[in-house]
């Protein structure tokens, strides 16, 4: 399945498979973005999978948004590796 991102206003819903040859996509629609909102939510529901490319690009916009003082909420059952890596990451902290 082909990677999409679709949005409204701070909501944005990411879809397919996020991996290696679609992180440029998703590093594109996510540049910059805490310059232009406070407040931005992330449904990962439709995630069918993930690789580490794609799990490394969530968790820099998640520690740009710690950086920056802004608020980052990523919702859905979505992938296994991405809540993985955010439980390993807990745990070691």
């Amino acid at each position: 399945m082909d990677f999409q991102i679709t949005s409204c206003n701070n909501f944005f819903k990411v879809k397919g498979t996020l991996d290696k040859k679609s992180v440029s996509l998703f590093n594109n629609e996510f540049s910059n973005i805490f310059e232009r909102v406070n407040n931005l939510t992330i449904s990962v529901q439709d995630i069918i999978s993930m690789d580490k490319y794609g799990v490394d690009a969530i968790a820099k916009l998640h520690e740009e948004a710690l950086a920056k003082n802004k608020r980052l909420s990523i919702i859905g059952l979505g992938c296994k590796e991405l809540y993985d890596h955010f439980k390993t990451e807990t745990a070691a902290a």
